[in-house]
């Protein structure tokens, strides 16, 4: 028998909550995900809104701090499957 964790669906506004506060639930989930006890489940949307947080927020002389390929790099090691609708 195959054990599977228990997956959870993550808003736009549990994202943010995630990744911006360790302290948060959201936060607490994603801490568990990335040891395997939970699944974390995002829409594509999703991940465009923090993009356009960190890009928007985090500057440094007017310009983002962030080059594409590292905000790749940031969604690759999120423990979350995205999808088109969730």
């Amino acid at each position: 028998m195959d054990w599977k964790p228990s997956g959870y669906k993550l808003s736009t506004q549990d994202l943010v909550h995630a990744i911006f506060d360790k302290h948060s639930d959201a936060g607490k989930m994603l801490i568990k995900a990335c040891s395997g006890d939970i699944e974390l489940f995002a829409a594509h949307k999703s991940w465009n809104a923090i993009l356009w947080l960190i890009t928007s927020m985090i500057k440094a002389d007017g310009e983002s701090v962030y080059s594409g390929a590292e905000l790749g790099k940031l969604k690759s090691s999120l423990p979350i499957s995205w999808h088109k609708k969730v």
